[in-house]
């Protein structure tokens, strides 16, 4: 198991919930992995890195599979202006790799926002933290387990 899928699996089990890890043959897209996992498109919670112009920092914008991450309105909910982050930046600050950034278990803490469309569904997937894996959760749980605050960021 790698060090990724581990502090997940350790973050899951501090948050006290018995939930499964399954491995896909790939789940590096939304759709990837909604075609992997059998869900709509919208049930997939991407994981979006910015990197947050001022600060310097990782910011993560957790959206429904479907949609896009709105820079204007992403820069006015982070309170500064957004850029590209490079793959140094995400794997430096969350620990992991682009693709299979998990919304949980990051090495150091992230600001993070949550898409509301997520909170629609019974049932939610996000990546494990590999492009291989990913994990079913109830949304409701998100935004604690995240540390994310709900927000309008998408197009």
């Amino acid at each position: 198991m790698s060090k990724s899928l581990k502090r997940v699996r350790a973050a899951l089990d501090a948050a006290d919930l018995p939930i499964d890890i399954h491995e896909t043959d790939g789940a590096r897209t939304a759709q990837m992995a909604a075609d992997a996992v059998g869900c709509a498109l919208d049930q997939i919670a991407k994981s979006i890195i910015f990197r947050g112009e001022e600060s310097g920092e990782a910011i993560l914008f957790l959206t429904a599979g479907g949609n896009q991450v709105d820079a204007a309105k992403a820069s006015a909910l982070a309170g500064e202006p957004l850029g590209k982050a490079d793959a140094a930046l995400v794997r430096a600050q969350t620990g992991f790799a682009i693709g299979g950034v998990s919304p949980i278990g990051h090495l150091n803490p992230v600001r993070a926002f949550l898409d509301p469309r997520l909170l629609e569904f019974d049932v939610v997937w996000a990546a494990a933290g590999t492009p291989n894996h990913v994990f079913a959760i109830d949304p409701a749980a998100l935004p604690a387990l995240a540390n994310a605050q709900s927000g309008d960021f998408t197009a």
